[in-house]
């Protein structure tokens, strides 16, 4: 136990000094910090990588790390079941199931989040046949705000189970997960440049003869970049050592952080470094196993938003967003990211009961955001867009309750599990209201 302690998130723009901050390294120790905070009165809040732009960790309360519950619980290469605490980043487990034989489906392009921290707030990939992470979840072990410990799946409660596979923590701790994996597998990868409006025209065709795909539109340039994956039976033949470090961490991290830097200090040079990024990405084509293409460093501080939005206006508001981003007021350096995956049935998974467009907006770290995300936001609305939840906006429960069918179930759910709101901060009041119970936690 510690206090004093300071949480700060991996960008650096949201940070906490709880009352109480715990490293509990089992389910039973977590039932027990939840028993302490709820006699002192305090609310409990969790930590796992702290890989969100939200304020949905912080607390004056007591807040949880995971860092400790990191353990692979156990693998079955003949099922593919993997079982695995909560708190183990999805790129050393990604590592793990490879010695065994098994893979991630899917996943999205940084793997440095906490298995329950990426599942619980609806983290993706790209891929139209393949939804988010969360409906790779067989089974999810829950420490409850009474100290008791369960576990929900298909089988098992099976409201509770579409419920806590995207909970933001609302419902209890995540302790553990069964996950079902794939097959190790080996991409074919071409990361190269096209015109937006030839990408935007030949969208659907891209998206569905493909099994990942996706791409970054700076504003101000003509081009896209597009990331064109695909399984294969070809043995790796990965970029060398130095030709991945270039591409990667040099280009991609390094090269951009100075035009980042020289954009912000230079407004009204932004259009025209925005192409010369583009021009320049070049073309990188390789086969490596899936979770070393998937997932790459990204080491530039920026904040983010992204909406799910149906696919079939994906077209349609990739181009008005570019018009919003090349606004003079806005001075944006930073592409927006477009990714594509299946349906789910979670409650309040944003991709829940349609196939899905994801589009992410970025901003500068030194750069005024929130005029630039609200615009953005609401164009999104119009397309009946729903936020993702690890990532900025601004819609509160009574907003969000118009865009998910089943949120009436969820909360049912949550007023079952946490009755009296001890998973609870400001942000959870906002984006899904106070809990139905006999009141919160001072």
């Amino acid at each position: 136990m510690n206090k004093g302690h300071v949480w700060t998130n991996f960008a650096g723009d949201q940070s906490c000094r709880p009352a109480v901050f715990e490293r509990p390294g089992a389910p039973a120790e977590v039932a027990e910090a939840i028993g302490r905070a709820a006699a002192a009165g305090r609310t409990v809040r969790v930590a796992g990588a702290g890989h969100s732009f939200t304020d949905g960790v912080l607390t004056d309360g007591t807040l949880l790390s995971l860092e400790r519950m990191n353990r692979v619980l156990d693998i079955d290469p003949a099922t593919g079941l993997v079982r695995v605490e909560a708190g183990i980043s999805l790129g050393a487990l990604s590592a793990v199931m490879y010695d065994h034989g098994l893979a991630f489906a899917n996943l999205g392009d940084i793997d440095v989040q906490s298995i329950a921290g990426a599942t619980g707030t609806g983290t993706h990939g790209t891929g139209m046949t393949l939804p988010n992470l969360s409906a790779g979840l067989k089974s999810i072990q829950l420490a409850l705000a009474d100290g008791s410990i369960l576990e929900v799946g298909e089988g098992m409660d099976p409201d509770a189970w579409r419920a806590a596979r995207v909970s933001m923590g609302a419902l209890g701790v995540v302790t553990a997960v069964t996950l079902q994996a794939v097959p190790a597998f080996t991409l074919s990868a071409e990361d190269t440049t096209a015109p937006l409006e030839t990408v935007l025209r030949s969208l659907d065709e891209r998206v569905d003869s493909n099994d990942h795909f996706g791409f970054f539109a700076f504003p101000h340039s003509e081009l896209a970049m597009t990331k064109t994956w695909n399984r294969t039976s070809a043995a790796p033949r990965p970029r060398s050592r130095a030709g991945a470090w270039c591409h990667d961490v040099l280009l991609t991290n390094h090269a951009y952080l100075g035009v980042c830097l020289l954009g912000r200090a230079r407004r009204g040079w932004i259009p025209a470094l925005n192409r010369l990024a583009s021009a320049y990405s070049g073309t990188t084509r390789y086969v490596d196993r899936s979770y070393r293409v998937f997932a790459t460093p990204r080491r530039v501080p920026l904040t983010e938003m992204e909406y799910a939005i149906p696919r079939e206006y994906a077209a349609e508001a990739v181009r008005t967003v570019m018009k919003i981003a090349e606004r003079r007021e806005f001075d944006v350096p930073a592409p927006l990211e477009v990714r594509f995956v299946a349906s789910d049935d979670a409650y309040l998974s944003p991709a829940g009961g349609r196939g899905t467009c994801y589009i992410a907006v970025h901003q500068f770290a030194g750069i005024p955001w929130e005029q630039y995300f609200r615009t953005v936001e609401q164009a999104m609305i119009d397309f009946g867009g729903r936020p993702h939840w690890g990532k900025r906006h601004f819609l509160n429960a009574e907003m969000l309750r118009r865009q998910y069918p089943h949120w009436d179930r969820f909360q049912a759910v949550r007023a079952r599990l946490d009755p009296h709101g001890v998973f609870t901060n400001d942000h959870i009041r906002r984006v899904l209201g106070r809990p139905v119970g006999a009141g919160e936690p001072a």
